[in-house]
């Protein structure tokens, strides 16, 4: 067996579903694959499928049905008949920074007088603050609008109305119960608000403030749509989608300096951009300036004109993200040891572990805290809040990450009391509180979790999005797949389970191999599949296992020949491996090779750890045992291997993970009796010697008549033993299968035996063989002898077959 490292969501079509699926590939002219998939994102029929494959502007909604859009677009177009000086306020990450750009690009093209102004996060922190307000009254601004934030700054807002400056609110983020005074408040998510689709980022709101000034979609500037949607990793759907699928189509062929300038000191072809180079490439980058200097410098990346300009704010911002990575991998490592502490702590009170990661420190830059709490998510899988804290002020403020199950918005509402300063989503937020408040945070937010999660929420889970046979995973359907993007949050790749498949190929490649390359086949069909990281598992899969793999089908192009190909996500053994060792040339090294790592493939490999041993040792053969027991690796141990002889089990804890056969088993019945009812067996490492080329036939029924009739014809009173042996050679037959054929005879009564001579009796009963005892030993004996030496599939069909119910 080899467990995966996840819990695998799978939720089988119903009969409607596969209805219509056939449907829509029947009349788009589709594989159905990729219909299933089409259905499975909750898209039932053609016409739907039609507009999601091909739909462009047309879907996008109408910006009016935004609560309080048409105040804002009235507001903002009397601040420009007024002359009126109108600052724009945004935020800084690459959602605030796209927002704030796209305004920008918005206004300049209007003519509006305007200037923006992003707060600096660790100086001033997030959305709007009284300085800003007064800066911003003492250069004559009489309009604010604010990009990514503002939903929540009752008081501010109040106190720039105070200074005379009014306020038009544009924000995505989760609104509290009073919102605040302001001349307009337009937020997808307010109860009140009637828009069809709640899932627009900060990016998004401004396109359609955008959409409502023009009169049309305001596609020149759908890349920086697309680069603050796929940032913020809202949800790639409805109109999310359409602005992101034409958004990065313009940026394959944009001439934007900046996105010229950003793809080029990322390494990135823009005129191949993702939604996955985006994520990972660009939007780091974006990322950077806020949080280790300025947003502004990704503002002025994303409005310039000027080539030269863009390189160099491009060259700072990637700069800036080298100085992020590091600063993010030595938090990350004091984390973990504040991390570590907590958990050691727990367990020497005989406590349990703390269902939430709440971990802070002195100078740890708020800038990268988001990522650390990610990463930490990655390796533990709870949810994490992570906080800097500042001696001087007696604050802490951080970001935290969650899992399924835990809405951190929620959460931090139930803290409110706790907290100086919040806001967020179901899976990101952030929060500023008092330093000395920390303990009763987390005590909060660990009772909170024991409520909320449940057992299923608290192991990581893969949803598969279908299963699908090697036969289905064609290069057509694999290529029509890509009709489905972008990729990302709320559409992600689709993961595909290929269930029990065969091995052509199997080896760990890479440096120091450290990826795993398979070819899977079943029948005529052969799908080749690469897992990065998984290289270490090459050694712990055997050639003949049924192998479960779980990944994402794309189309691999090579040479110019193209064809599909898995990306391993997770893969599954569910059933006890064979290892065939039984040509190793030095056999007690093979043996301390096994024992050497029998404890970490139980564990580490396979989850198990609930095996009484991590190997036990078989034989029938003392010497070998002997041998065993000496090596280095068979010392003594509370969980080492034990070494016993066939005749012996069950010993005492001799449960185990992994069996090592020494020699062969004395019978087929015994060693069948030893896997039923070793539980926790995974794998077995045969390493007995066979006879290789040497099969030995079990005579059948007419062979012991052929050799009767000649016994009869050659009869003369009693005939020697050995002469009766040399007589019967000429069937084929081997002389240790003709002497037991004659002790089988003798069993039936068809022959008496005295001092080496035999003597056929004159007229024996009828009897059959299966009668004779000595006939069911040497049948049961060969067909042992024959399993033993049998290929590796066959000696594992017979393991499953034992292992299965009612077999």
């Amino acid at each position: 067996m080899l467990k995966p490292k996840t819990r695998w969501d799978i939720a089988p079509l119903s009969e409607a579903a596969e209805l219509a699926a056939a449907s829509i590939a029947r009349e788009l002219g589709l594989a159905p694959l990729t219909a299933r998939l089409m259905v499975r994102r909750g898209i039932l029929d053609a016409e739907t499928a039609r507009r999601y494959l091909n739909g462009g502007p047309e879907l996008m909604h109408d910006p009016f049905l935004l609560r309080d859009m048409d105040a804002a677009v009235g507001r903002i177009r009397q601040a420009a008949e007024r002359g009126e000086y109108i600052r724009i306020y945004g935020d800084y990450d690459a959602d605030g920074v796209s927002s704030t750009a796209f305004v920008a690009r918005l206004f300049a093209s209007l003519g509006y007088r305007f200037d923006y102004y992003v707060p600096h996060r660790t100086l001033e922190g997030y959305g709007l603050n009284e300085k800003a307000i007064e800066a911003a009254a003492e250069a004559g601004v009489k309009l604010l609008v604010t990009v990514d934030n503002g939903i929540g700054a009752v008081d501010q807002i109040a106190y720039a109305r105070s200074l005379g400056i009014d306020t038009v609110v544009t924000d995505h983020h989760e609104p509290p119960e009073r919102l605040p005074d302001a001349v307009a408040v337009v937020n997808p998510k307010r109860p009140d608000c009637p828009y069809p689709f709640k899932g627009l980022a900060g990016v998004g709101v401004a396109f359609k403030l955008g959409h409502a000034l023009l009169g049309r979609p305001p596609l020149e500037w759908a890349e920086l749509a697309a680069l603050g949607t796929i940032a913020d990793l809202m949800p790639l759907q409805d109109e999310n989608r359409v602005l992101a699928r034409i958004g990065l189509d313009m940026m394959r062929r944009s001439d934007n300096p900046g996105f010229q300038a950003l793809a080029r000191v990322g390494g990135m072809e823009l005129a191949a951009a993702s939604a996955e180079a985006v994520a990972f490439g660009m939007a780091p980058r974006v990322n950077a300036g806020g949080r280790l200097s300025r947003a502004d410098i990704a503002v002025k990346l994303l409005t310039t004109d000027d080539p030269a300009e863009a390189r160099q704010q491009a060259e700072t911002l990637d700069a800036l993200n080298r100085e992020r990575q590091k600063l993010v991998e030595a938090t990350v490592r004091e984390a973990e040891a504040v991390w570590a502490a907590k958990r050691a702590s727990a367990a020497e009170s005989g406590m349990r572990e703390p269902e939430v990661i709440v971990v802070a420190g002195e100078d740890w830059n708020v800038g990268v805290v988001g990522i650390v709490a990610s990463k930490l998510i990655e390796r533990y899988y709870k949810p994490a809040f992570v906080l800097g804290i500042d001696a001087a002020k007696g604050t802490a403020k951080g970001s935290a990450r969650s899992i399924d199950g835990f809405d951190l918005h929620a959460a931090l509402t139930a803290c409110e009391e706790l907290l100086d300063h919040y806001g967020g989503h179901q899976a990101a937020a952030g929060m500023t509180l008092d330093r000395d408040r920390l303990p009763a945070f987390e005590e909060r937010l660990d009772r909170l979790a024991r409520e909320w999660l449940s057992d299923d929420d608290r192991l990581r889970k893969t949803t598969v999005d279908l299963v699908c046979s090697l036969e289905e995973a064609s290069l057509e359907a694999t290529s029509q797949i890509a009709l489905l993007e972008p990729f990302g949050a709320g559409n992600p790749q689709p993961r595909m389970l290929i269930e029990g498949v065969r091995l052509k190929e199997k080896r760990a490649i890479g440096k120091e191999g450290k990826h795993l390359r398979l070819a899977a086949k079943r029948g005529g069909d052969v799908l080749e599949a690469v897992g990065f990281g998984f290289g270490g598992l090459a050694a712990h899969i055997s050639d003949s296992a049924r192998i479960d793999l779980l990944g994402e089908l794309s189309v691999n192009e090579w040479n110019g020949a193209r064809k599909p190909q898995l990306q391993i996500r997770d893969l599954r053994v569910d059933h006890v491996q064979v290892f065939d060792r039984r040509g190793a040339r030095d056999k007690r090294r093979a043996l301390e090779q096994l024992l050497e790592t029998a404890a970490s493939i139980g564990g580490a490999v396979a989850g198990s750890g609930s095996a009484a041993h991590a190997a036990v040792v078989l034989a029938s053969d003392p010497g070998w045992l002997e041998a065993a027991a000496a090596s280095e690796t068979g010392g003594a141990s509370a969980n080492g291997p034990i070494m016993i002889r066939y005749d012996e089990w069950p010993a005492e804890g001799a449960d185990c993970s992994t069996l090592v056969l020494l020699d062969k088993p004395p019978c087929r019945d015994g060693f069948a009796s030893i896997v039923r009812t070793c539980a926790s067996l995974e794998r077995v490492h045969v390493l007995y010697e066979t006879a290789a080329g040497r099969e030995v036939r079990f005579p059948d029924r007419s062979d012991f008549g052929a050799a009767y009739r000649l016994l009869r014809r050659m009869n003369r009173g009693t005939l020697p033993r050995a002469d009766a042996i040399a007589a019967l050679s000429r069937t084929g037959l081997p002389a240790e299968t003709l002497g037991m054929m004659l002790d089988v005879f003798a069993d039936l009564g068809f022959l008496e035996t005295a001092d080496g001579r035999i003597r056929l009796v004159p007229n024996p009963g009828h009897r059959e063989l299966a009668s004779s005892p000595v006939y069911q030993r040497a049948k049961r004996g060969s067909d042992a002898e024959r399993l033993w030496s049998a290929p590796c599939a066959e000696l594992t069909e017979w393991i499953i077959g034992i292992r299965t119910p009612g077999a």
